[in-house]
């Protein structure tokens, strides 16, 4: 069977520090009440933090079955490398666990890329254009948004209707390095190619710094793969029996 994805799932505000909150419940196998606790101070409605929290299990303590395993490494990184790492590591669950996420923050990448700054209204329009312009797509590219600015990954102009490209964040490990890789193809739901793994819009708010054709290499989850004397590509690396629901799903968005 293969894993179902809600198509937006990712349409509300989280908190970075609820995000470091639910990796340490992760971390140290807790349960994620503290997380409740704070989340339900900040949010009226059970409703509205019910659906909170269902976001912040599946980046930390209960992800989606296919990607338990991607994101037990991401937690066993945190537990090595510690809170540093919190950004890298809720973006690369929160894209591929959530198409919508990594869809709105593709598409603000390369808006961001031409002229280091775009307009929410802008990123909304074009997320209209492939998700369909119905109710609920501008409120929860806005809820994307502003996850991402209080993730330091991204900040507002004084009007608040435009965003800006802070400063990247260097990843040097390559551990760390090699899975945002991983949830980059996750994410793509196939093959990527390697000179563009330096410049992907969807991991716009970072610079990976390690020598990426050789880490993916050497990498046991990922296969580098050439076309050619001189394309190569990365992809996920499949296990025996292992059905490929990454791109399954991928084929569904």
């Amino acid at each position: 069977m293969t894993a179902k994805v809600p198509l937006i799932g990712f349409d509300r505000y989280v908190d970075l520090e609820w995000c470091r909150r639910a990796l340490d419940a992760a971390a140290t196998e807790s349960p994620i009440e503290v997380v409740r606790d704070q989340v339900a101070t900040t949010l009226p409605g059970i409703e509205s933090q019910r659906k909170t929290l269902d976001v912040l299990k599946r980046l930390s303590t209960k992800p989606f079955e296919h990607l338990a395993d991607f994101i037990g490494r991401g937690i066993a990184i945190y537990k090595r490398l510690g809170q540093d790492t919190v950004l890298p590591l809720v973006w690369g669950a929160s894209i591929a666990s959530y198409p919508f996420f990594g869809k709105t923050s593709e598409t603000a990448g390369r808006l961001l890329a031409l002229q280091g700054d775009c307009s929410i209204k802008e990123l909304q329009r074009r997320m209209a254009e492939q998700y369909g312009d119905r109710s609920g797509i501008e409120r929860a590219v806005t809820r994307v948004v502003q996850t991402q600015t209080s993730w330091q990954a991204l900040t507002r102009d004084e009007t608040a209707k435009r965003v800006i490209k802070r400063q990247a964040v260097l990843i040097d490990d390559d551990e760390l390095t090699a899975w945002l890789i991983e949830a980059a193809v996750r994410y793509a739901g196939k093959p990527v190619s390697v000179p563009s793994l330096q410049s992907l819009p969807v991991l716009f708010p970072f610079t990976l710094t390690r020598p990426l054709a050789y880490l993916a290499s050497n990498c046991p989850d990922l296969v580098l793969r050439s076309e050619g004397p001189s394309s190569q590509f990365v992809e996920l690396k499949r296990r025996q029996g292992q059905l490929t629901d990454e791109l399954l799903i991928g084929t569904a968005r």
